[in-house]
């Protein structure tokens, strides 16, 4: 039995017994996009099944550097951090390449836990898509630096002068990736036996730079093969010797690294929602809308988004990056990018975001704003014609310039308390308040050079 067809308890059962694993893997992804998990017995896995399992709810309390977040409400000392029920899900049966037919299995927290899942924030955004009669299409795209460094080279070296897997700046090149060609093959190939085929691979501009397109699925398929792209792509380059990030920005001398969404609407009946031939963008009545929520709340939701320190970094002019909740058509220096083509092919491009952000969080802001705006009839402002950098907006157009104040906008956004409950958007909200708080403990090299001597 092939992994990919696995579909419900029973099929699960057997085609571990059929492999004769001992051990599975299970895992929960957390907030911040990391894959948590262990392994399970095989007994332990089957009851699981039917039954689910307990993960110590401290997933949900701490932060990606696993240190307790002192703000939230879900979890904490004054919980005693009980576990946290999990429920598997079958059909995310997929095998992990270099472990001799091992198989991973993902879950979502349920319960209590349920409201802070961030795949389960995602089901339930499109829970409200399939209500108003639409199916929602998605691909993921990053970039990311990859570089000759181990986990333990970096720590020496103090995160500095790290070698790239290639000097230079090379977009597009076939010299870069014909010489580099076994670790692009390495990397197709896993994205192939992991159900998580790339459209595209390509050398980015910048020093041991890529791109990866990930060929488009439906919502939540999308985005599960985005989160395991991210997992899997920085442990095949370890395995290789070598080190991927996904931050947002890790040199100043350098472009950001993009995680761009696509996304279009179908109909129940199968129709484009988003293409109308008759008009000059092909874009629908319909579509408008989706694009005018996603303007409108992208200042309210950008926590989801850009939701680290690292992410606003990136946010600046001249980089590639929007700076302000703009549209165009086929425009990049815009924040979203109405893509117009044939039924097949008419979309929009989330272009704000970045490779660090969480894949389930990020589409669920895009496409629970964008639903949000085809409910309230929502006229996105006149679209950018030319450089978006150059041109004047007004000031609710601006985006938050720090994740602090994302913050602040989100927890008193109403709209995110509708798409999202409240229990979700506190917690998120503190949880981005500690990583703010985090932050500003911390003195960094620019300071010292530039005050330790002169001030």
């Amino acid at each position: 039995m092939d992994p990919r067809d696995v579909t419900n308890s029973e099929q699960a059962r057997a085609i571990v017994e059929q492999r004769g694993l001992d051990h599975v893997k299970v895992g929960v992804f957390d907030i911040d996009g990391i894959l948590r998990g262990k392994y399970m017995a095989r007994d332990k896995f089957f009851s699981a099944l039917d039954t689910g399992f307990g993960f110590c709810d401290v997933i949900v309390g701490w932060d990606a550097y696993d240190q307790l977040y002192d703000n939230v409400t879900v979890t904490g000392w004054h919980t005693g951090y009980p576990d946290a029920g999990v429920r598997l899900l079958p059909g995310s049966c997929r095998e992990i390449p270099w472990e001799d037919g091992m198989l991973l299995f993902l879950g979502e927290f349920e319960g209590d836990y349920e409201a802070v899942c961030p795949r389960a924030i995602l089901r339930r955004v499109l829970d409200r898509a399939d209500g108003m009669g639409f199916d929602v299409l998605a691909g993921f795209e990053y970039e990311f630096f990859v570089f000759e460094e181990t986990p333990k080279s970096v720590r020496e070296k103090n995160y500095q002068d790290m070698n790239p897997m290639q000097p230079g700046f090379f977009g597009y090149s076939i010299l870069r990736n014909t010489v580099e060609s076994d670790f692009y093959h390495n990397l197709l190939e896993v994205c192939t036996d992991m159900d998580m085929a790339l459209e595209g691979l390509h050398e980015e501009t910048g020093p041991g730079v890529l791109e990866a397109a990930i060929t488009v699925d439906t919502a939540m398929n999308a985005a599960d093969k985005a989160a395991l792209f991210k997992t899997f792509t920085k442990i095949m380059a370890q395995k290789n010797g070598m080190m991927a990030t996904f931050m947002a920005k890790c040199s100043a001398d350098w472009p950001g690294q993009s995680g761009h969404i696509h996304m279009s609407l179908k109909s129940k009946d199968g129709a484009a929602a988003f293409f109308d031939g008759d008009t000059s963008d092909g874009m629908s009545p319909l579509m408008r809308h989706f694009v005018g929520g996603q303007q409108k709340l992208m200042p309210e939701l950008l926590a989801m988004i850009a939701s680290t320190v690292n992410s606003y970094t990136r946010l600046i002019p001249g980089y590639w990056a929007p700076t302000k909740a703009t549209w165009g058509v086929d425009n990049r220096t815009c924040a979203l990018r109405v893509i117009p083509g044939s039924a097949k092919s008419q979309r929009v491009e989330y272009r704000v975001a970045a490779a660090d952000a969480n894949p389930y969080l990020a589409l669920a802001a895009a496409v629970g704003a964008g639903l949000w705006g085809i409910k309230n009839e929502i006229e996105p402002e006149p679209a950018i014609r030319g450089n978006a950098y150059d041109a004047k907006f007004p000031k609710r157009l601006n985006l938050p310039a720090t994740l602090w104040e994302a913050a602040q906008r989100f927890k008193t956004s109403k709209p995110a308390r509708v798409l999202f409950g409240d229990t979700f958007v506190d917690h998120f909200a503190a949880s981005r308040e500690w990583e703010e708080r985090e932050f500003r403990k911390h003195i960094t090299d620019w300071e010292m050079e530039r005050y330790f001597e002169i001030i």
